[in-house]
């Protein structure tokens, strides 16, 4: 298979670009590379990825009509387009707003515009985010919830990115798969997560931040089996202009301190903990249901925080005294 991957020097993006090609399909890599977090994070995997004689990348911007119309005109015999290219963040949404409605929305408008102009294309797997499910109080979230309570502007593009894709599915038959991510860590993850923000401060020795005293619960997810079920969804021959949501979590939370003393273990030292008021785009648990994921995907996440929580922090010790390989 030759498919297209927006975002592919993020971090799913990279760990999706990597395993379709290890697996032997042809993988057109883009991304804009924007610093909203450090770049040279974002030129290791684009270094890893370019290692691949079926990687080629194209540097440009999902919300760039002319950039992506491009990029497709200049290979029309791609069958899926993978776009997990976003703004990503709940907390920097309250701060540049703007950001998220050019790269969430704007940018899935380009994608499928672009997608329209393909003639073999089978679907669009895009990436969604269990953020949709907002203020909804009953776990696990189910696919079938109402998603109409976001807390947070990022929260609010995702879902409109869902209907967005409906929308083109209806009017013009383009067939696509959402995938709602639950908080994916793991190798080459993003320094503005947990996880590395709070292994990164107990080697240092600098205290830490829990909101809501740490009891808040999240549904902590392995990359690997993200990507599994990623791949899985664009394997998935969809009925003509079908349009189709799966969970992709780990459908076992975790308070936060839980999370934290894993991470002690792993590091082998303990944290100082700053307490402090729960944040209003913050909620007070995520938890996904994965049967309909595990029924027609045969998603089986299968690494549970106590494998994954040390590979991560294996590999940050690395990075952290020069990049790791591989």
């Amino acid at each position: 298979m030759k498919m297209i991957v927006t975002g592919a020097a993020g971090f799913i993006g990279f760990h999706t670009a990597g395993a379709a090609l290890r697996r032997g399909d042809t993988v057109i890599g883009y991304d804009n590379l924007n610093a909203y977090y450090d770049p040279r994070l974002k030129a290791a995997r684009l270094a890893l990825l370019s290692a691949h004689p079926r990687f080629r990348f194209v540097e440009g911007d999902v919300a760039d009509p002319a950039a992506m119309n491009a990029l497709v005109a200049a290979e029309p015999d791609c069958t899926a387009i993978v776009h997990l290219a976003a703004q990503a963040g709940v907390a920097y949404s309250i701060e540049n707003p703007l950001a998220y409605v050019q790269s969430n929305v704007a940018g899935q408008v380009v994608v499928f515009e672009a997608a329209r102009r393909l003639s073999g294309l089978r679907q669009v797997v895009y990436a969604s985010s269990s953020s949709v499910y907002g203020a909804n109080e009953a776990t696990p979230f189910r696919e079938t919830d109402r998603v109409d309570q976001p807390v947070s502007l990022y929260a609010a593009t995702k879902r409109a990115g869902e209907l967005i894709a409906r929308t083109y599915a209806h009017v013009h038959g383009i067939a696509s798969t959402g995938l709602r991510f639950f908080t994916v860590y793991g190798p080459y993850g993003r320094p503005d997560m947990a996880p590395w923000l709070f292994t990164e401060a107990i080697m240092a020795g600098r205290p830490i931040t829990l909101f809501n005293e740490g009891r808040m619960r999240r549904d902590f997810t392995f990359v690997d089996d993200v990507v599994a079920g990623t791949l899985a969804a664009v394997d998935r021959t969809p009925e003509p202009a079908e349009t189709r949501l799966f969970n992709l979590g780990n459908n076992r939370p975790v308070e936060l301190r839980t999370f934290v003393a894993a991470i002690e273990r792993a590091v082998g030292r303990a944290a100082t903990i700053v307490e402090a008021p729960m944040r209003p785009a913050d909620v007070v648990e995520t938890c996904a249901d994965i049967e309909t994921s595990a029924a027609e995907l045969g998603y089986r996440p299968r690494t549970p925080l106590e494998e994954g929580i040390p590979r991560f922090v294996d590999w940050y010790r690395g990075w952290s005294n020069g990049v790791p390989e591989g």
